[in-house]
């Protein structure tokens, strides 16, 4: 995820989070109902199945609003570090029912092949189904852009989680929509097309929920940042005035904070003052470039000035 220097905010990042994923959940429910009825109205077994598949939206929007109810609650005495770690522990369950949902799709786009490829017969379906399949592709594609969008804009991996979940109902009704359309058009004879676009679409979202989940259980497990994000504190470290030698640096990100634990040498003459003072620029630069909640303990240390001129020698 890109590093964003983050700007005040009218509104708190957990309150953003829990305005788009509501509003997720109020336009999962109005669709699933309208998909049930026009794929029983329309007779067709795919937007049925594409309606249950709507489902997982719900219930992937209920995982998001219950875990950013704990994301929100300040530290306290038994969580000294905040409880920001539900934002990620929420992004690898998305991943995990995206994942699963990716293989439902597999799974039973393989079986409809099989069954049309054995001869069985299937009622062509109504027009009504394929309008259906239409609005929620058209439906679930904004509310994909506006989640994502969202996400990206308050550095949440849960929100932007949830909207590759909408993105998987819009593929999935993409799907739909050709099978539904080619049987509607063409006859039943097309009806296999359906299946296979089904099948198809099932690598893009498995290959999304793996990258998800592996993304945020990384940040679970305290991996630490990139390469690239610790060499730019480095670099940032080494252009403040008095500092020797950064190093020892160690990264993990919680939730959407960095916590950074860093060693620098300063002049052994100094005095305690002003290797605190100097200490304390190291936070404030640093939480200038990567947000006021960065967390970061500087551990002050002196160089050895002998070593130095010999060393120069």
């Amino acid at each position: 995820m890109e590093i964003v220097k983050r700007k005040e905010k009218n509104e708190k990042r957990e309150d953003i989070a829990l305005k788009v994923t509501w509003i997720g959940l109020y336009v999962n429910i109005a669709l699933t109902a309208f998909k049930i009825v026009a794929g029983i109205l329309g007779r067709s077994g795919a937007m049925v199945a594409d309606a249950i598949h709507s489902l997982s939206d719900f219930a992937t929007d209920i995982v998001v609003l219950f875990g950013f109810n704990f994301v929100k609650k300040p530290a306290d005495a038994d969580h000294d570090y905040g409880h920001a770690k539900f934002e990620t522990l929420i992004a690898v369950i998305i991943g995990a029912l995206l994942f699963i949902v990716g293989i439902f799709i597999m799974v039973n786009g393989i079986k409809n092949i099989m069954s049309i490829a054995s001869g069985n017969d299937i009622k062509k379906p109504n027009i009504i189904a394929f309008i259906a399949a239409f609005v929620s592709i058209t439906v679930k594609e904004w509310l994909y852009r506006y989640t994502i969008k969202t996400g990206k804009k308050i550095n949440s991996s849960a929100i932007i989680a949830n909207a590759w979940h909408h993105r998987s109902d819009a593929l999935s009704s993409v799907s739909t929509l050709i099978g539904i359309g080619f049987a509607v058009f063409l006859g039943n004879k097309w009806v296999i097309f359906d299946p296979i676009a089904a099948f198809v679409m099932s690598f893009f979202i498995i290959k999304v929920a793996i990258e998800i989940t592996k993304s945020s259980t990384g940040d679970l497990l305290d991996q630490s940042l990139s390469k690239e994000v610790e060499d730019e504190m480095i670099d940032l470290i080494k252009k403040i005035d008095g500092i020797k030698n950064p190093h020892k640096i160690r990264t993990r990100r919680i939730g959407n904070d960095y916590f950074i634990d860093i060693h620098i040498e300063v002049d052994p003459n100094i005095s305690i003052k002003n290797a605190h003072e100097i200490a304390t620029k190291v936070e404030d630069n640093v939480r200038n470039r990567y947000g006021e909640n960065t967390d970061i303990i500087v551990h002050v240390e002196p160089y050895e000035i002998v070593d130095e001129i010999n060393g120069g020698i």
